[in-house]
């Protein structure tokens, strides 16, 4: 791709201003290389740099992917540190501001007796470290 303005991708107009709001004029190159095959619904793994990107590379493409009227969970990322998982949904939440009604619900490492959060039941969009997957997952194993 030899264009890397956001401009040249076949995003909605209220996403393509609300990237332009947020400084988002030029794609980076993890960007202007994975969007493309992203926004054609394919299937991807990319490595980059930190600061390189990646977060809005993977978060454009899955924001698109959100049906408004679909209430239960539509997307899970994980991330390997809470800090990490608290940076991207932060910058996924800024993303997503074009959209009304979205919910990005944080958990880390949590125990099986936690409480859930209160936009659990409506969440379209759930960021999530592995340590709570583990825990989750091996109380399921018989």
């Amino acid at each position: 791709m030899t264009d890397t303005l956001f401009s040249s991708l076949k995003l909605p107009k209220p996403m393509l201003d609300n990237l332009a709001d947020l400084g988002y004029k030029t794609m980076t190159p993890i960007q202007a290389q994975s969007l493309p095959h992203a926004l054609d619904g394919k299937d991807l793994i990319a490595k980059a740099k930190t600061g390189s990107g990646k977060t809005a590379a993977f978060a454009i493409g899955l924001l698109l992917r959100i049906k408004q009227r679909d209430f239960g969970t539509q997307a899970l990322i994980l991330c390997p540190t809470r800090e990490l998982s608290t940076q991207v949904a932060k910058e996924l939440r800024r993303l997503a501001r074009f959209q009304s009604n979205l919910k990005v619900v944080t958990l880390a490492v949590v125990s099986l007796s936690a409480r859930r959060s209160a936009h659990w039941p409506t969440a379209r969009t759930l960021s999530l470290v592995p340590l709570a997957v583990f825990r989750i997952t091996c109380a399921k194993v018989p």
